[in-house]
C-alpha cells in the first residue's frame, strides 16, 4: 500500500512542478507565491484535524523541524537556480533518496532487501539520466554548493517526516506545523522583499519630486519584486495563486508521510522523485518540447523500477 501513496504523491507534487513551471514564467514574487502555497497547506490540514478530532501531541512539533527543513531546502535550490547551472543543481536535487537510504540504515537499521535495492538503483537511475539530459559540464561547478545544501535539507525532511511517524504523532497536526513554519518562513522573507522594494520606490519618488516637496509612496508598492522592478501581477493575485497550488502540496504530503508510516524511508522517497517524470510528459505534450534519447531510457528506467517494487517490493 505504500507504493500506491508514493505514487499519487509524486503525481501530485508533479502537478505542483508543472505550476511552479508555469508560474516561473510569470512576472511576480516567488516568495508571496510560496507564502499562498504553504498557508493553503495550513488551512487544509488544521481544518482536517478539527473535523477529525485529531491529538495535538509533542510528536506533532517535529511538523516544526519538517517546516523548516523544507523551506531551506526550496530556498537554497532557487539560490542555486539563480547563481549556478541549472542543470548540475537540479541533479543534486535529485538525490535525497540516496541520503536517505544511508541515514535510515545508520538510525533505524532499515534494510532493503535484493530485489528492493535493485529497484531503487534502478529508479534513481532513471531520474538521473532524465535529470542530465540537459549538456552538462564538471568543470563549471558554479551553484553545487547549493545544490548539495538543497539536496541535504530534502533528505532531511524526508527523515523527519518517517520520524514523525515512528513517534506515531497524528499526520493532520504534523502537518499543520509543516505549513504553518514553512508560511511563516516564505512570509516574512516576502515582507522583507515589500520593505526593501518600498524604501527604493520612495526614494525614487523623493528624487523625482524633489524639485516640489512633495512625496507620495505608491500604493501598490507591494507589487514590486525583490529587486526593485514592477511586476504584472499584484499581490493579491500572486498569493491567491499560490493558494491554488497550495492544494497540490498540501494533499501531497499527506499522501506521502501516510507512505512513510507504511513502507521504507529509502524507498517511498526514491518514488516521490518520480514527480519529475510528470514534469517532463507536461513539457512534451503541451510545451511541445521533443524527447531526447536519454529521456526516454531514463523514463523507461523508472517505470521499470516501479514495475520492479510492485512485483518484488514487499
Amino acid at each position: 500500500m505504500w507504493l500506491t501513496y508514493s505514487v499519487f504523491a509524486a503525481l501530485l507534487f508533479g502537478v505542483r512542478g508543472i505550476l511552479y513551471h508555469w508560474t516561473s514564467q510569470k512576472p511576480l514574487n516567488r516568495n508571496l507565491l510560496l507564502f499562498g502555497t504553504f498557508s493553503m497547506g495550513a488551512i487544509i490540514n488544521g481544518i482536517c484535524a478539527l473535523v477529525f478530532s485529531s491529538n495535538w501531541t509533542m510528536a506533532a512539533l517535529i511538523g516544526i523541524q519538517m517546516g523548516l527543513f523544507s523551506f531551506g531546502g526550496n530556498a537554497s535550490m532557487f539560490k542555486g537556480f539563480a547563481v549556478g547551472k541549472a542543470s548540475l543543481v537540479a541533479i543534486l536535487t535529485a538525490l535525497p533518496s540516496v541520503v536517505v537510504v544511508i541515514v535510515a540504515f545508520g538510525l533505524w537499521n532499515e534494510r532493503l532487501h535484493a530485489m528492493q535495492l535493485i529497484g531503487f538503483v534502478v529508479i534513481i537511475s532513471g531520474v538521473l539520466l532524465v535529470r542530465m539530459s540537459n549538456d552538462i559540464s564538471l568543470r563549471n561547478l558554479q551553484g553545487a554548493q547549493w545544490g548539495l545544501l538543497a539536496m541535504l535539507l530534502f533528505a532531511a525532511n524526508d527523515l523527519s517526516g518517517k520520524w514523525s511517524t515512528m513517534m506515531e504523532a497524528d499526520l493532520f497536526p504534523t502537518m499543520f506545523f509543516v505549513f504553518v513554519t514553512g508560511a511563516v518562513c516564505f512570509g516574512l522573507w516576502w515582507l522583507r522583499d515589500w520593505q526593501r522594494a518600498r524604501g527604493r520606490r520612495v526614494v525614487a519618488l523623493q528624487t523625482t519630486n524633489l524639485a516640489v516637496g512633495e512625496v507620495r509612496v505608491s500604493q501598490h508598492a507591494a507589487g514590486y519584486s525583490g529587486g526593485g522592478l514592477p511586476v504584472a501581477w499584484s499581490g493579491k493575485r500572486t498569493y491567491l495563486v499560490g493558494l491554488a497550488i497550495g492544494i497540490t502540496n498540501g494533499v501531497g504530503m499527506m499522501l506521502i508521510v501516510t507512505a512513510f508510516s507504511l513502507g521504507k524511508a529509502g524507498l517511498v522517497s526514491a518514488v516521490a522523485a518520480l514527480n519529475v517524470l510528470i514534469v517532463l510528459l507536461y513539457t512534451r505534450f503541451f510545451v511541445k518540447e521533443k524527447f531526447k534519447r536519454v529521456e526516454v531510457i531514463g523514463i523507461s528506467l523508472a517505470f521499470a523500477g516501479i514495475l520492479l517494487l510492485r512485483l518484488f517490493g514487499t
